[in-house]
C-alpha cells in the first residue's frame, strides 16, 4: 500500500520534506518491479532515518520492516542490515525488532540466514552492553533479552547445519559469546571496545555474570568438540582454529585447552580432507601457533608444547625465534597503557555531573568490586586447577612410558587397531621426528596422551580437579542467590513470571498490522462421508486415473501420473492394490515402469523416507507391504500363460535386477521357478547376475545356486554346477564355494545322509537313511566339478577317503577319473599328495596314478614320487604298476617277482603296461622277448615255480604279441645264457605246440642241449624227454646223438619211444646203419651190458646227484 501521511510537525519544514521524501521512496520501493531500484530506494531511506534524521526512525520503522516478506532475498538481506544499523544507533529499538530477526533466521534463503547470524554477532554484544548500562530493567528489556537468548541458542544449533557458510558464521558468533561472557585476564591482548564480563554489574540479575560465564564455557567446549570432529570441512576447521586462537589471546585462561586442541588436531587431522586441504590446514595451524607464541602466557607456560608442534609442522628455528615476544617491550607497553587508562578515568570522573555522582552507591560499588575481585581470583584459581589436571596426568603418563617395556606393550596393543593400508592423508601430514627418544619428545608424547585422557574424563588429574570443583561450588552459589532481594530482577533469559506478572509478549514490527479476513472453512460447508462411500469414490477416482494413460502421454506428464497412482496405491486399502495389479498385468511390457514406481514408493515407506508415513500408520522398517507387492508381481508374471516364456523371463529378470530390495520370499519364489521344467537355465543365470549385481543379498543368491548343485534334476544340477564354476573363476567368492564343496564332501564321513540333502526344494521329498551311490554322487558333484580348478582340495578327498566306509570308497574310485585326468600329472598339489600319502589312502593314490598313466607315459616327477613312496613308506608293489613304463629295466626286473604274485587280471595288466599293448602308441618299458626272458630268469627262491609258470602262460596267451619270431629270439637268448633256466624245456614244448613250423628250430635246441649235457639237471632232463616224446619222429635223430647211458635212461623213462626209435633205425640204409654205434644199438635192442664200452658212460652222473629244483607242474 502506498504512504500519503505527512510525518513532519508544523513549523518544521526540513523534517516535513524528509518525511515526504521517505514516503515517496517507500512507495517507489513497493511498486518497483526491479530489484536494484527497490534496494537503492531503501538504502536512501536508511541513510535518512538513521544518519540524517534519526528522529524519524521510529515513525517509519514498521514500513521499512514490512519488506522482510519480499520475494527477493537481497531485499530481505537489506532489512537485516537495516535492523543492525538501527539498533547500533538506538538500542531501545531491540524489543521491537528482535522478533523480526528470529523469523528471518529461519528464512528459506541461506544468504539471509547467514546475514542474520552476522548481525546477531554484533547485536548480542550491544544488547548485553545496553542492559549493563541501564539503571532499571523494564518489561521490554526483559522480553528482548529473553528473545535474544532464544535466538542465541538457535544460532548455536546451526553448527550442525548442512551449509558450510552457515557453520562458518556460527563459529564467529560462538567466538563472540565466549569473549563477551568471560573476564579479561592480566595478560589479555589489547582489543579496542572489548566488552566483556568485567563490564557487567553483579547486581544485574536478568543476566547473571556467573550464569553467563558458565554459558560461555559451555559454548567454548562445543567449539573445541567441533574443532576435533572427524567430519569438519577444511574451511570450517581453519575458521574454528582462528577463533580458538583469538580466544586464547584475548582470554588467556583458555590457553591450555586451546593448545591441547591444536596438539590433538596436528596428530589427528580429519580423514575427509584432500591433499591440498591438508597442506592448507597445516600451514594455517603453523601460522596460528606462531601468533600464539607472541603471547606472554603462551611463551611462559606452553613454550615447549608450541615449539614441538611447530617443529613437527616444519617451522624453522628462525621463524620460532622471530615469533618470541620481547619482554622488555611488553612491560614498557603495559606501563604506557596503564598510564593512559588512569588519565582517561580521571577525565571521565571530572566530566561526570554532581547529580549523577550522588545517585551512585559508593558502598555497594566497593562491595561489588571486592566480590568481583574475589570472583576473578576464584576463576583464575579454577584455571590453575584445570591446567593442573592436564599437568598431573602428564606427569603420570610420563612416569609410565619412561619404562621401555610398558611403552613397547602400549605400542603392541595399539598395533591391532592400525588400518591395513596407510591412509592417504598420513603421507601428507607425517614429518620425521627430529628429537625422537629424547626427554623432550617423550614429554611431548606424554602431553598428547594426557590431553586426550583429560578430555575423556580419565587420569588422576581429572579426579583431583573434580574434587576441588565440588569444594568451591557451595558458598559462591549461596552468596549470589542471597543478592537477589525483594527489589531485584531475577531472569536468566527465560520467559518466567516476574513479580507475579506475565512476561511481555513481543510481536514482529511491520507485520502485526496485517489482518487476515476469516472466511468459511471446508469443515463448515461439508459433511463427512461414510467409509463405504469413501472407498467407492477412491476406487472410481483411481480407475479414472488409470484409464487416462494415453491422455497423460499426450500431455507429456506420464511420470506425474505414475507418481499419483503409486502414491495412492501405497497409501490406501488392499482393494486399490488389487486394482492396480490387474491393470499392470493387462500389459506387462508397457506398464513395467508403473510396477517399478509402485515398488519404489513402498520402499520409501519401508525406509521412512515418506513424510506421510505417520498419517497412514506406516511404521518404518515394516517390509510386509513391500514384500507382498513384489511377490504378487512375481507370481502374476509367472502365471500369465498368454505371454510368451521369453517375455516372462525378460520381465522377471528386470524385476529382480531393478527392484530396490529382494526379500527372502522373492528368493524362495525364484528357487521354485528354477525347478520348473525348461526354466533352469534362465533361473540360475538370473541368480548368477543377482550374485554379481546385488551385493546386499549376494550370499543368499549364491547359497541358492550352491543348493541346486545337489539337486536331483540333472538339468538344474548341471546348470548350477557350470554357473558355480564360472563364479569361482572370477575369484571374489572362491573361498565360500570351496568351503561349501568341502562341507558336502565331509558329509560322507557321517553314518547316514544328512537331512539337508532331502526335501522338495532338493528334488528328493523322501528321506533316505542309508548311503546309496546316487546320494554319494550328490555329495561329490560340486567337489569333483571344482577339483580341477582348485587342486588344493585333493587333500580333503584323501582325508575323507580314509575315514569313510567301503561302499563310499568304491564309489569314489569309480567317479574320480574325469577330474583327475583334467588335473594332470604335472600338478604340484597332486605330486605332494602322492609324496605324503595318508595312511589308509593307498588304494585312492594308486587309482589316481593309474588314471593319469592309463593313456600317457608317466612324467619323471611322478615316477620319482612313486619310487620314493615305494622305497620308504609304502612297500606295496601295486603302487609301481601305473608307473612301470617310467621305471628302468633293472627296477622292473627287481619288482617282477612281486608283481606276478598278484591277481591274474592284475598280472595281465602289468604285462600290458610293460609291453605297451594297451596305451595309445606309447612304447612299453620292455619288449615281449625281454619280458619272457626275465620271467625265465626269476630266482625260484623269490617266487614259487608254479607262479612263474602261470605268468609265462599269460604271455603265451597273447599270440599276437608272442609270435613265432619273438619266441625264436627268446629261445636263442635263453640258450646262450650260461645258466639254462629251469623253465626252458617247458617253453620249448609250448613254442613247438603253438608253432609246429618251428620243429626244425626245436631240434636244433635239443641238439644244443645235448652238447650242454642237459641230463645233469633233472628238471631240464625231464623236459627234454617230454619234448622228444612230443616231437617224434623228428626227435629220433636227436635221440641217437645221446650217449648210450643217457639214451638207456631216456628209453627206460619213455618206453613208448623205444620201439618207434628202433623201427626208425632199422629203416636206415646199410651205410646209415654203420654210423650208429653198437652201444646205441644194444640200448635200442635193450641188451644189457655188464660194463660200459670205452668208458663213455663213466662220466655220466646220475640225475639224482644234481640239485633238484622245486617240483614242477605236469604240462
Amino acid at each position: 500500500m502506498s504512504l500519503s501521511k505527512n510525518q513532519g510537525g508544523p513549523g518544521n519544514s526540513s523534517r516535513g520534506s524528509s518525511s515526504q521524501e521517505i514516503i515517496e521512496l517507500l512507495n517507489n520501493a513497493q511498486t518497483s518491479s526491479g530489484d536494484t531500484s527497490k534496494i537503492d530506494s531503501l538504502r536512501i531511506v536508511q541513510e535518512i532515518v538513521i544518519y540524517k534524521e534519526p528522529d524519524l526512525l521510529d515513525n517509519f520503522l514498521d514500513e521499512i520492516l514490512a519488506f522482510q516478506t519480499d520475494r527477493n532475498q537481497e531485499v530481505r538481506k537489506f532489512v537485516v542490515a537495516f535492523i543492525e544499523e538501527a539498533c547500533k544507533k538506538d538500542a531501545e529499538l531491540l524489543p521491537k525488532v528482535i522478533t523480526n530477526l528470529q523469523i528471518m533466521l529461519s528464512d528459506q534463503a541461506v544468504a539471509v540466514q547467514k546475514r542474520v547470524i552476522q548481525a546477531m554477532t554484533h547485536l548480542y554484544r550491544s544488547t548485553l552492553k545496553w542492559l549493563s548500562s541501564a539503571t532499571m530493567i523494564s518489561d521490554g528489556m526483559e522480553a528482548a533479552w529473553s528473545a535474544m537468548v532464544r535466538t542465541k541458542e538457535l544460532i548455536i544449533q546451526q553448527i550442525d547445519s548442512d551449509n558450510d557458510g552457515i557453520r562458518t558464521h556460527t563459529l564467529k558468533f560462538m567466538e563472540m559469546i565466549v569473549l563477551t561472557q568471560t573476564h579479561k585476564g592480566e595478560d589479555s591482548a589489547f582489543k579496542e571496545n572489548d566488552f566483556c564480563l568485567d563490564d557487567v554489574p553483579l547486581g544485574l540479575k536478568l543476566a547473571r555474570p556467573r550464569k553467563l560465564e558458565e554459558d560461555a564455557r559451555r559454548v567454548f567446549e562445543e567449539m573445541v568438540k567441533y574443532h576435533g570432529s572427524a567430519h569438519i570441512s577444511s574451511a570450517n576447521l581453519m575458521t574454528c582454529m582462528g577463533s580458538l586462537a583469538n580466544i586464547a589471546k584475548l582470554r588467556p585462561e583458555f590457553m591450555s585447552k586451546v593448545i591441547t586442541a591444536l596438539e590433538m588436531l596436528q596428530a589427528n587431522l580429519p580423514p575427509t580432507l584432500a591433499k591440498s586441504q591438508v597442506s592448507s590446514v597445516r600451514k594455517h595451524l603453523k601460522n596460528q601457533l606462531l601468533t600464539l607464541l607472541k603471547h606472554r602466557t603462551a611463551a611462559e607456560h606452553f613454550f615447549t608444547n608450541i615449539t614441538t608442534l611447530l617443529t613437527d609442522l616444519g617451522a624453522s628455528r628462525d621463524e620460532v625465534m622471530k615469533a618470541m615476544p620481547q619482554y622488555d617491550e611488553m612491560k614498557r607497553m603495559a606501563r604506557k597503557k596503564e598510564r593512559e587508562a588512569l588519565k582517561a578515568a580521571a577525565r571521565a570522573e571530572e566530566e561526570a555531573t554532581e547529580a549523577k555522582r550522588q545517585e551512585i552507591d559508593i558502598a555497594d560499588d566497593e562491595e561489588e568490586e571486592e566480590e568481583f575481585e574475589d570472583n576473578g581470583a576464584q576463576k583464575r584459581r579454577s584455571l590453575d586447577k584445570l591446567e593442573s589436571a592436564v599437568d598431573i596426568t602428564e606427569k603420570f603418563v610420563f612416569e609410565q612410558i619412561k619404562n621401555p617395556s610398558f611403552a613397547a606393550e602400549l605400542v603392541m596393543v595399539c598395533m591391532s587397531k592400525l588400518p591395513a593400508e596407510i591412509p592417504p592423508h598420513f603421507n601428507n601430514t607425517y614429518t620425521p621426528i627430529a628429537a625422537a627418544g629424547t626427554e623432550t619428545q617423550v614429554r611431548h608424547v606424554s602431553r598428547l596422551l594426557a590431553a586426550q585422557l583429560t578430555n575423556a574424563g580419565l587420569g588422576p588429574g581429572v579426579h583431583l580437579a573434580e574434587d576441588q570443583r565440588h569444594l568451591r561450588m557451595g558458598p559462591n552459589d549461596a552468596d549470589e542467590d542471597d543478592l537477589s532481594g525483594p527489589g531485584a530482577t531475577s531472569l536468566s533469559g527465560g520467559d518466567g513470571v516476574r513479580h507475579g506478572k506475565l512476561p511481555m509478549k513481543l510481536t514482529p514490527a511491520g507485520l502485526s498490522g496485517r489482518q487476515v479476513k476469516k472466511g468459511q472453512t471446508l469443515k463448515d460447508i461439508t459433511k463427512p462421508l461414510s467409509d463405504s462411500t469413501r472407498k467407492i469414490m477412491i476406487l472410481d477416482a483411481i480407475q479414472r486415473i488409470l484409464k487416462c494413460e494415453k491422455a497423460a502421454a499426450v500431455g507429456g506428464i506420464p511420470d506425474v501420473r505414475i507418481k499419483i497412482i503409486t502414491s495412492l496405491a501405497a497409501s490406501f486399502s488392499q482393494e486399490v492394490r488389487g486394482l492396480l495389479l490387474d491393470f499392470i498385468f493387462e500389459d506387462l511390457s508397457g506398464r513395467a515402469d508403473l510396477a517399478f514406481g509402485w515398488l519404489f514408493e513402498e520402499y520409501c515407506f519401508f525406509q521412512g523416507f515418506n513424510r506421510s508415513s505417520n498419517i497412514f500408520n506406516r511404521r518404518p522398517g515394516d517390509i510386509t507391504a513391500y514384500s507382498d507387492i513384489l511377490c504378487s508381481l512375481i507370481n502374476g508374471i509367472n502365471s500369465r500363460t498368454e505371454v510368451s516364456q521369453l517375455d516372462r523371463d525378460t520381465i522377471l529378470r528386470r524385476l529382480y535386477l531393478e527392484s530396490p530390495i529382494i526379500t527372502s520370499e522373492a528368493i524362495s519364489l525364484l528357487k521354485q521357478f528354477c525347478q520348473e521344467p525348461g526354466r533352469a537355465l534362465a533361473g540360475v543365470t538370473l541368480m548368477k547376475d543377482l550374485v554379481l549385481k546385488r551385493p546386499v543379498k549376494q550370499l543368499n543368491f549364491l547359497n541358492s545356486i550352491l543348493e541346486f548343485c545337489s539337486h536331483e534334476e540333472p538339468e538344474v544340477r548341471e546348470t548350477a554346477l557350470s554357473t558355480v564354476i564360472s563364479l569361482y573363476e572370477r575369484g571374489e567368492l572362491a573361498s565360500i564355494i570351496e568351503e561349501y564343496s568341502v562341507m558336502f564332501l565331509k558329509f560322507l564321513l557321517l553314518a547316514r545322509p544328512p537331512d539337508m540333502l532331502f526335501g522338495i526344494d532338493r528334488g528328493r521329498p523322501v528321506v533316505v537313511s542309508t548311503w546309496t551311490e546316487d546320494i554319494i554322487r550328490v555329495c561329490l558333484n560340486l567337489y569333483l566339478a571344482l577339483l580341477p580348478k582348485c587342486k588344493k582340495l585333493l587333500n580333503n578327498l584323501a582325508e575323507v577317503y580314509v575315514g569313510t566306509s567301503g561302499d563310499i570308497k568304491r564309489t569314489i574310485l569309480r567317479i574320480i577319473e574325469a577330474p583327475i585326468r583334467e588335473i594332470g600329472m604335472e600338478s604340484p598339489e597332486l605330486l605332494a599328495l602322492v609324496e605324503n600319502c595318508p595312511k589308509g589312502s593307498e588304494t585312492l593314490i594308486t587309482r589316481i596314478i593309474h588314471v593319469l598313466t592309463e593313456k600317457s607315459t608317466p612324467s619323471p616327477e611322478l615316477v620319482d614320487k612313486v619310487r620314493e613312496l615305494y622305497a620308504h613308506r609304502v612297500a606295496d608293489v601295486r603302487f609301481l604298476i601305473p608307473v612301470l613304463t617310467g621305471l628302468t629295466r633293472q627296477e622292473v626286473t627287481a619288482a617282477l617277482p612281486k608283481l606276478i604274485k598278484l591277481n591274474p587280471g592284475v598280472v595281465k595288466e602289468v604285462f600290458n603296461r610293460l609291453l605297451g599293448t594297451t596305451t595309445n602308441g606309447i612304447t612299453g618299458a620292455m619288449s615281449p622277448a625281454d619280458l619272457l626272458i626275465a620271467l625265465h630268469n626269476i630266482d625260484p627262491s623269490k617266487c614259487e615255480m608254479k607262479i612263474i609258470i602261470k605268468a609265462t602262460g599269460i604271455c603265451f596267451q597273447e599270440r599276437n604279441v608272442y609270435t613265432m619270431e619273438v619266441l625264436t629270439i627268446v629261445l636263442q637268448q635263453l640258450m646262450e645264457q650260461k645258466e639254462i633256466p629251469l623253465l626252458l624245456m617247458r617253453t620249448v614244448i609250448q613254442t613247438v605246440a603253438l608253432y609246429p613250423h618251428l620243429i626244425g628250430f626245436t631240434m636244433n635246441i635239443l641238439q644244443r642241449l645235448i652238447v650242454k649235457q642237459v641230463w645233469k639237471q633233472k628238471t631240464l632232463w625231464d623236459g627234454f624227454i617230454r619234448c622228444c616224446q612230443r616231437t617224434k619222429p623228428q626227435s629220433f635223430t636227436i635221440l641217437l646223438q645221446l650217449p648210450p647211458a643217457q639214451l638207456r635212461s631216456l628209453l627206460n623213462q619213455a618206453e613208448d619211444l623205444r620201439d618207434p626209435l628202433l623201427v626208425h633205425v632199422q629203416g636206415f640204409t646199410e651205410a646209415q646203419r654203420q654210423h650208429v654205434p653198437a652201444a646205441i644199438m644194444k640200448v635200442l635192442y635193450n641188451v644189457s651190458e655188464d660194463e660200459p664200452e670205452d668208458g663213455k658212460a663213466a662220466d655220466v652222473e646220475p640225475p639224482g646227484e644234481q640239485q633238484q629244483p622245486p617240483t614242477e607242474e605236469k604240462s
